[in-house]
Protein backbone atom coordinates (compact mmCIF):
# COMPACT_ATOMS: atom_id res chain seq x y z
CA UNK A 1 0.00 0.00 0.00
CA UNK A 2 1.47 3.31 -1.07
CA UNK A 3 1.89 6.12 1.64
CA UNK A 4 0.25 9.33 0.84
CA UNK A 5 2.33 12.21 0.84
CA UNK A 6 1.23 14.98 3.37
CA UNK A 7 1.72 18.58 2.72
CA UNK A 8 -0.27 20.87 0.28
CA UNK A 9 -1.69 19.85 -2.39
CA UNK A 10 -0.51 20.88 -6.15
CA UNK A 11 -1.93 23.59 -7.66
CA UNK A 12 -2.00 21.91 -10.89
CA UNK A 13 -6.41 20.05 -10.84
CA UNK A 14 -9.39 20.99 -12.34
CA UNK A 15 -12.28 23.53 -11.33
CA UNK A 16 -14.89 22.87 -9.50
CA UNK A 17 -18.11 23.93 -11.58
CA UNK A 18 -18.91 27.17 -9.44
CA UNK A 19 -15.13 28.23 -10.15
CA UNK A 20 -15.40 27.40 -14.25
CA UNK A 21 -18.91 29.78 -13.48
CA UNK A 22 -17.10 32.35 -11.99
CA UNK A 23 -14.17 32.36 -15.20
CA UNK A 24 -17.39 32.43 -17.18
CA UNK A 25 -18.96 35.56 -16.25
CA UNK A 26 -15.95 37.31 -16.13
CA UNK A 27 -15.01 36.31 -19.55
CA UNK A 28 -18.72 37.32 -20.53
CA UNK A 29 -18.90 40.66 -18.25
CA UNK A 30 -15.34 41.96 -18.48
CA UNK A 31 -12.36 43.05 -20.17
CA UNK A 32 -9.05 42.08 -19.31
CA UNK A 33 -7.92 45.57 -18.41
CA UNK A 34 -10.82 46.26 -16.30
CA UNK A 35 -9.25 43.13 -14.15
CA UNK A 36 -6.01 44.66 -14.30
CA UNK A 37 -4.60 42.18 -16.68
CA UNK A 38 -1.99 43.85 -19.25
CA UNK A 39 -4.28 42.58 -22.25
CA UNK A 40 -7.47 43.71 -24.14
CA UNK A 41 -8.41 40.43 -25.41
CA UNK A 42 -9.18 37.51 -24.17
CA UNK A 43 -7.05 35.15 -25.46
CA UNK A 44 -6.57 31.50 -23.74
CA UNK A 45 -3.37 32.25 -22.60
CA UNK A 46 -4.85 35.20 -20.71
CA UNK A 47 -7.81 33.15 -19.39
CA UNK A 48 -5.18 30.73 -18.34
CA UNK A 49 -3.50 33.70 -16.26
CA UNK A 50 -6.90 34.26 -14.89
CA UNK A 51 -7.57 30.91 -13.29
CA UNK A 52 -4.04 30.75 -11.80
CA UNK A 53 -4.49 34.36 -10.10
CA UNK A 54 -8.01 33.90 -9.12
CA UNK A 55 -8.01 30.42 -7.55
CA UNK A 56 -4.55 29.34 -7.67
CA UNK A 57 -4.58 26.43 -10.33
CA UNK A 58 -2.02 26.38 -13.11
CA UNK A 59 -3.62 24.64 -16.11
CA UNK A 60 -2.13 24.10 -19.12
CA UNK A 61 -2.63 25.61 -22.44
CA UNK A 62 -4.22 23.11 -23.94
CA UNK A 63 -6.52 21.93 -21.21
CA UNK A 64 -8.16 25.64 -21.28
CA UNK A 65 -8.86 25.37 -24.78
CA UNK A 66 -10.94 22.42 -24.06
CA UNK A 67 -12.66 24.52 -21.01
CA UNK A 68 -13.63 27.37 -23.53
CA UNK A 69 -14.90 24.72 -25.99
CA UNK A 70 -16.53 23.20 -23.29
CA UNK A 71 -18.23 26.23 -22.31
CA UNK A 72 -19.00 27.59 -26.14
CA UNK A 73 -16.33 29.99 -25.88
CA UNK A 74 -15.00 30.38 -29.85
CA UNK A 75 -12.54 32.98 -30.68
CA UNK A 76 -14.47 35.67 -32.42
CA UNK A 77 -13.46 39.10 -34.34
CA UNK A 78 -14.38 41.38 -31.00
CA UNK A 79 -16.65 44.45 -32.20
CA UNK A 80 -14.78 47.81 -30.98
CA UNK A 81 -16.60 50.15 -28.55
CA UNK A 82 -15.36 53.77 -28.03
CA UNK A 83 -14.05 54.16 -23.84
CA UNK A 84 -16.38 57.69 -24.45
CA UNK A 85 -19.76 55.18 -24.68
CA UNK A 86 -22.28 55.95 -22.00
CA UNK A 87 -23.95 52.37 -21.28
CA UNK A 88 -26.56 54.36 -19.05
CA UNK A 89 -27.59 56.65 -22.39
CA UNK A 90 -27.57 53.42 -24.60
CA UNK A 91 -30.17 51.65 -22.14
CA UNK A 92 -32.17 54.59 -21.63
CA UNK A 93 -32.34 54.98 -25.90
CA UNK A 94 -33.45 51.40 -25.86
CA UNK A 95 -36.16 51.42 -23.05
CA UNK A 96 -37.66 54.59 -23.31
CA UNK A 97 -36.41 56.95 -25.77
CA UNK A 98 -36.71 55.15 -29.27
CA UNK A 99 -39.94 53.15 -27.85
CA UNK A 100 -41.43 56.79 -27.28
CA UNK A 101 -40.78 58.14 -30.67
CA UNK A 102 -42.12 55.07 -32.37
CA UNK A 103 -44.96 55.25 -30.27
CA UNK A 104 -45.29 59.34 -32.11
CA UNK A 105 -44.70 58.10 -35.16
CA UNK A 106 -47.56 55.64 -35.09
CA UNK A 107 -49.99 58.11 -33.39
CA UNK A 108 -48.77 61.27 -36.08
CA UNK A 109 -48.43 58.80 -38.96
CA UNK A 110 -44.95 59.71 -39.79
CA UNK A 111 -42.29 57.67 -41.29
CA UNK A 112 -39.38 56.97 -39.21
CA UNK A 113 -35.99 56.99 -41.55
CA UNK A 114 -32.40 56.09 -39.78
CA UNK A 115 -29.77 58.46 -41.90
CA UNK A 116 -26.16 58.35 -42.01
CA UNK A 117 -22.96 60.41 -44.02
CA UNK A 118 -19.91 58.05 -44.78
CA UNK A 119 -16.67 58.65 -47.08
CA UNK A 120 -14.86 56.59 -49.32
CA UNK A 121 -11.69 56.08 -50.28
CA UNK A 122 -10.87 54.26 -53.82
CA UNK A 123 -7.75 51.83 -51.90
CA UNK A 124 -10.53 50.41 -50.02
CA UNK A 125 -10.29 46.90 -50.16
CA UNK A 126 -12.54 43.95 -48.50
CA UNK A 127 -12.64 40.37 -49.31
CA UNK A 128 -10.19 37.51 -50.19
CA UNK A 129 -8.64 36.17 -53.63
CA UNK A 130 -7.25 32.75 -54.19
CA UNK A 131 -3.80 32.10 -54.31
CA UNK A 132 -1.21 29.19 -54.47
CA UNK A 133 -0.24 28.10 -50.64
CA UNK A 134 2.89 30.52 -49.88
CA UNK A 135 2.67 33.30 -52.72
CA UNK A 136 0.07 36.33 -51.79
CA UNK A 137 -2.21 37.47 -54.70
CA UNK A 138 -1.89 40.91 -56.11
CA UNK A 139 -4.61 43.61 -57.67
CA UNK A 140 -4.31 46.26 -60.02
CA UNK A 141 -5.24 49.76 -59.34
CA UNK A 142 -4.87 52.87 -59.92
CA UNK A 143 -1.99 54.63 -58.48
CA UNK A 144 -3.85 57.91 -57.49
CA UNK A 145 -6.30 58.05 -54.30
CA UNK A 146 -9.64 59.69 -54.52
CA UNK A 147 -12.79 59.55 -52.37
CA UNK A 148 -16.18 60.75 -52.35
CA UNK A 149 -18.96 60.67 -49.52
CA UNK A 150 -22.54 59.45 -49.34
CA UNK A 151 -25.38 60.46 -47.40
CA UNK A 152 -28.45 57.72 -46.77
CA UNK A 153 -31.51 56.85 -44.99
CA UNK A 154 -33.65 53.77 -44.65
CA UNK A 155 -36.99 52.55 -42.65
CA UNK A 156 -37.79 49.22 -41.62
CA UNK A 157 -40.27 49.33 -44.64
CA UNK A 158 -37.45 48.77 -46.94
CA UNK A 159 -37.60 52.68 -48.16
CA UNK A 160 -34.24 53.65 -49.12
CA UNK A 161 -33.20 57.31 -49.89
CA UNK A 162 -29.28 58.34 -50.95
CA UNK A 163 -27.26 61.34 -52.54
CA UNK A 164 -23.33 60.40 -53.27
CA UNK A 165 -21.13 63.93 -53.40
CA UNK A 166 -17.91 64.26 -54.08
CA UNK A 167 -17.78 67.82 -51.78
CA UNK A 168 -17.08 67.82 -48.13
CA UNK A 169 -20.14 67.22 -45.69
CA UNK A 170 -21.28 70.21 -44.86
CA UNK A 171 -24.51 71.98 -43.44
CA UNK A 172 -25.55 73.36 -47.08
CA UNK A 173 -24.97 69.79 -48.60
CA UNK A 174 -26.83 68.42 -45.45
CA UNK A 175 -29.79 70.76 -45.88
CA UNK A 176 -30.10 69.59 -49.49
CA UNK A 177 -30.60 65.96 -48.67
CA UNK A 178 -33.01 66.87 -46.61
CA UNK A 179 -34.90 68.30 -49.09
CA UNK A 180 -34.88 65.29 -51.31
CA UNK A 181 -36.00 63.39 -48.51
CA UNK A 182 -39.32 65.46 -47.82
CA UNK A 183 -39.97 65.13 -51.68
CA UNK A 184 -39.34 61.63 -51.04
CA UNK A 185 -42.48 61.30 -47.89
CA UNK A 186 -44.86 64.05 -49.47
CA UNK A 187 -47.67 62.97 -47.63
CA UNK A 188 -46.32 62.24 -44.34
CA UNK A 189 -44.00 63.66 -41.62
CA UNK A 190 -40.41 62.69 -41.27
CA UNK A 191 -38.67 61.35 -38.05
CA UNK A 192 -35.21 61.35 -39.45
CA UNK A 193 -32.80 59.46 -36.47
CA UNK A 194 -29.22 60.22 -37.15
CA UNK A 195 -25.77 60.69 -34.81
CA UNK A 196 -24.18 63.50 -33.12
CA UNK A 197 -22.58 64.73 -35.95
CA UNK A 198 -21.12 68.40 -35.45
CA UNK A 199 -23.05 69.30 -39.10
CA UNK A 200 -26.36 67.38 -38.19
CA UNK A 201 -26.34 69.88 -34.97
CA UNK A 202 -25.28 72.67 -36.46
CA UNK A 203 -27.31 76.56 -36.27
CA UNK A 204 -28.12 76.42 -40.30
CA UNK A 205 -29.70 72.79 -39.77
CA UNK A 206 -31.64 73.64 -36.70
CA UNK A 207 -32.85 76.86 -38.21
CA UNK A 208 -34.26 74.59 -41.24
CA UNK A 209 -35.76 72.08 -38.72
CA UNK A 210 -37.26 74.47 -37.10
CA UNK A 211 -39.15 76.29 -40.17
CA UNK A 212 -40.09 72.60 -41.27
CA UNK A 213 -41.16 71.39 -37.77
CA UNK A 214 -44.36 70.51 -39.72
CA UNK A 215 -42.65 68.38 -42.20
CA UNK A 216 -39.82 67.33 -40.55
CA UNK A 217 -38.16 65.99 -36.60
CA UNK A 218 -34.74 64.83 -36.13
CA UNK A 219 -33.65 62.90 -33.29
CA UNK A 220 -30.04 62.13 -32.34
CA UNK A 221 -28.64 58.49 -31.33
CA UNK A 222 -27.00 58.05 -27.88
CA UNK A 223 -23.15 59.63 -28.44
CA UNK A 224 -20.48 56.71 -29.70
CA UNK A 225 -23.13 53.87 -30.65
CA UNK A 226 -22.68 53.75 -34.26
CA UNK A 227 -24.07 50.04 -34.11
CA UNK A 228 -27.35 51.35 -32.86
CA UNK A 229 -28.24 52.70 -36.47
CA UNK A 230 -29.56 50.43 -39.16
CA UNK A 231 -27.98 52.91 -41.66
CA UNK A 232 -24.28 51.70 -40.75
CA UNK A 233 -25.47 48.16 -41.96
CA UNK A 234 -26.08 49.72 -45.34
CA UNK A 235 -22.67 51.87 -45.12
CA UNK A 236 -21.32 48.28 -44.33
CA UNK A 237 -22.38 46.53 -47.48
CA UNK A 238 -21.50 49.41 -49.73
CA UNK A 239 -17.97 49.81 -48.62
CA UNK A 240 -17.33 46.31 -48.77
CA UNK A 241 -19.59 45.35 -52.51
CA UNK A 242 -19.38 48.37 -54.24
CA UNK A 243 -16.30 49.73 -53.49
CA UNK A 244 -14.08 47.43 -52.06
CA UNK A 245 -14.53 44.77 -54.20
CA UNK A 246 -13.68 46.66 -57.25
CA UNK A 247 -10.80 48.95 -58.63
CA UNK A 248 -12.45 52.46 -59.85
CA UNK A 249 -9.99 53.85 -62.76
CA UNK A 250 -11.31 57.14 -61.59
CA UNK A 251 -13.73 59.40 -58.69
CA UNK A 252 -16.40 59.49 -61.77
CA UNK A 253 -16.40 55.49 -62.11
CA UNK A 254 -16.75 55.29 -58.62
CA UNK A 255 -19.24 57.56 -58.14
CA UNK A 256 -21.24 56.06 -60.83
CA UNK A 257 -21.42 52.71 -59.64
CA UNK A 258 -22.08 53.49 -56.19
CA UNK A 259 -25.12 55.08 -57.57
CA UNK A 260 -25.84 52.14 -59.33
CA UNK A 261 -25.30 49.90 -56.42
CA UNK A 262 -27.64 52.16 -54.15
CA UNK A 263 -30.40 52.16 -57.02
CA UNK A 264 -30.44 48.40 -57.12
CA UNK A 265 -30.88 48.58 -53.58
CA UNK A 266 -33.78 51.03 -53.52
CA UNK A 267 -35.19 48.77 -56.01
CA UNK A 268 -35.42 46.08 -53.31
CA UNK A 269 -37.47 46.52 -50.43
CA UNK A 270 -36.78 43.14 -49.00
CA UNK A 271 -33.21 43.57 -49.10
CA UNK A 272 -33.30 47.25 -47.37
CA UNK A 273 -35.16 45.35 -44.74
CA UNK A 274 -32.67 42.79 -43.90
CA UNK A 275 -29.88 45.45 -42.75
CA UNK A 276 -32.66 45.31 -39.45
CA UNK A 277 -31.89 41.71 -38.77
CA UNK A 278 -28.56 42.32 -37.52
CA UNK A 279 -28.91 41.58 -33.83
CA UNK A 280 -27.68 45.20 -32.72
CA UNK A 281 -30.36 46.90 -34.63
CA UNK A 282 -33.06 44.32 -34.64
CA UNK A 283 -34.28 46.97 -31.86
CA UNK A 284 -35.68 49.48 -34.80
CA UNK A 285 -37.51 46.41 -37.09
CA UNK A 286 -40.85 46.87 -35.56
Amino acid sequence: MAIKKRGPKSPNGKLKGWQAATICNLIRDRHPEQLKLPFYLWTSDVVRLLIQRQFGIKLSGRSVRRYLKRWNFTPQKPKRVAYERDPEAVTLWLAEEYPAIRQRARCEKARIYWGDAMGMRSDHQAGRSYSPKGVTPTTSGSGQRFSMNMLSAITNRGHLAFMVFKSRFTAPVFLKFLRRLLKECPQRKVFLIVDRHPVHRSKKVSSWLEIHSNRIEMFYLPGYSPDLNPDEMLNQDVKSNAVGKRRPHNRPQMMRTVRSYLAKRRSSPDLVKRYFHEKSVRYAAA
